[in-house]
């Protein structure tokens, strides 16, 4: 069961990017592309192994509340994992698939929305899951928020920022010789080292300490130590894409900071808008519409929602005064059902769920010894939705026949 995240994204991205039979063509190299967009064969699809459900939770594609029925009952936390989870509850015992393994990927806040369901449809129905795929995903908002105190997020970004800086060439020689994986691991040794204890102390750091702190980051990052002075050592995503380029007169994309633009200045404190999201869009809207009709032979006039508003206010009640989280439901569910794994697809060059804050938490689920290894993670050279550089799909598909092979034959240790 594969959905998309937003909330109000349709499952649009995954269908013609990532799993199924047909993808949108796109270019490995960063770089708008010509309309309209082409559709071609998908030799990467999971077809061959798996069945595929997408999902389009309600107001996103041609999903829309019956007449008569208030879309606030599907438009909220809990709500779309009631409305979602009676979706492949129905559609399970409908196409007789209970005797099925069952896994669930979803993307973006769709990782979110999976860790939910995990819990959900094991209290609700006792449908117990073989794994969940986690694509450029969050489970605790915590680890995104910067800013009001949470210090946290600011050093999860870091080594996103690092890789970023790698790929445009604004490093030092000696970082940009090295491949972005190991500028991505020093990365992530300062943000966790250094770099945090300079935030926890706060006005307690001492001169020397944060002129210490500011030398490396901006080596990391490629910003100017004077900026980081500045910013106090905390700069946030926004900030980041206006800064690196600024004197080419550029701003880098928060989807996939590999592709760059314009704002309409250069003076700015954030960007105005996002290079990578503008390139993706249309591509993949005209594709939907094409292979809808085409294809699929979908007869409907009303307009398939890529990408709406239109669910908002997405209801958040339950974690009034705390970090919206399902990572204590996806430790319940990983700890009732020791076979369930988890896989984590993260890409470099994301700037809007950055890996490393999914690896903060993955490595703060509290899980048993034994269960740790349920969870594993790899790292693709492309953004948010990696899946349109070729060579990160190619492995990416490779990376999950290896997981489902693995959930599928998985043992609790100590016991069998």
């Amino acid at each position: 069961f594969c959905f998309n995240g937003g909330p109000g994204s349709s499952s649009v991205w995954l269908h013609l990017g990532m799993l199924g039979p047909q993808r949108v063509k796109m270019s490995d190299d960063p770089k708008p592309l010509r309309p309209p967009a082409q559709l071609i064969g998908n030799p990467y699809s999971l077809l061959d192994t798996t069945d595929l459900v997408f999902i389009d939770p309600v107001g996103t594609g041609f999903s829309r509340p019956a007449e008569g029925e208030k879309k606030q009952q599907f438009h909220g936390y809990d709500e779309d994992l009631r409305s979602v989870g009676q979706f492949i509850h129905d559609y399970t015992t409908k196409y007789g698939r209970w005797g099925s393994p069952k896994f669930l990927l979803g993307e973006s806040y769709g990782g979110l929305r999976a860790a939910g369901l995990s819990g959900e449809l094991q209290k609700r129905y006792r449908m117990y899951l073989n794994g969940i795929i986690l694509v450029s995903a969050v489970v605790d908002f915590q680890t995104l928020r910067t800013g009001e105190r949470n210090d946290l997020a600011y050093s999860l970004f870091l080594p996103s920022y690092a890789a970023t800086a790698w790929y445009h060439k604004a490093l030092p020689e000696e970082l940009q010789r090295l491949p972005v994986n190991e500028v991505f691991a020093k990365a992530k040794t300062f943000a966790y080292g250094p770099y945090m204890q300079a935030l926890l102390r706060g006005d307690a750091l001492s001169q020397e300490q944060r002129a210490d702190v500011i030398s490396e980051m901006s080596k990391l990052t490629g910003l100017s130590a004077e900026y980081l002075e500045q910013a106090n050592l905390r700069v946030g995503m926004s900030q980041f894409g206006k800064e690196l380029l600024r004197s080419r007169k550029r701003v880098v994309g928060r989807f996939d900071s590999r592709y760059s633009g314009v704002d309409s200045d250069h003076v700015g404190g954030s960007t105005e808008h996002d290079p990578s999201g503008v390139v993706f869009f249309g591509p993949f809207t005209s594709a939907m519409n094409q292979y809808l009709r085409d294809v699929l032979e979908v007869k409907e006039e009303r307009i398939y929602e890529i990408l709406t508003s239109k669910v908002h206010p997405w209801d958040y009640s339950e974690f009034t005064n705390r970090y919206v989280s399902a990572s204590s439901t996806l430790r319940t569910s990983m700890r009732d059902n020791p076979y369930l794994k988890v896989f984590a697809a993260c890409g470099y060059y994301d700037l809007a769920t950055p890996g490393f804050a999914l690896e903060h938490t993955r490595d703060h689920l509290n899980l048993p010894t034994e269960l740790r290894d349920n969870f594993t993670t790899e790292y693709y050279e492309g953004g948010h939705m990696m899946y349109v550089h070729e060579p990160s799909l190619k492995k990416l598909r490779g990376d999950l026949l290896k997981f489902y092979k693995s959930a599928l034959e998985a043992k609790i240790q100590g016991t069998e």
